[in-house]
């Protein structure tokens, strides 16, 4: 299946990476799908626990609409 935003998840959103968990290159395709998907920069998009676990909470700034 191709990267993306796969749907809501839980109280959250599920993020299809094709990256592996190694030396942080999952995080940054998390970063740079989320920066994407909700057009702000990649430095308004920060992973603020879980950076070593599957499941995260991301906190995004700067975005503005019905994203």
């Amino acid at each position: 299946s191709r990267p993306g935003i796969a749907g809501p998840y839980k109280d959250g959103l599920k993020v299809k990476l094709s990256s592996p968990p190694v030396e942080g290159r999952a995080n940054k395709e998390l970063i740079a799908i989320l920066a994407k998907e909700f057009r702000i920069p990649k430095k308004n998009v920060e992973i603020i626990r879980g950076k070593r676990s599957k499941n995260k909470v991301v906190r995004l700034t700067g975005v503005t609409g019905n994203r």
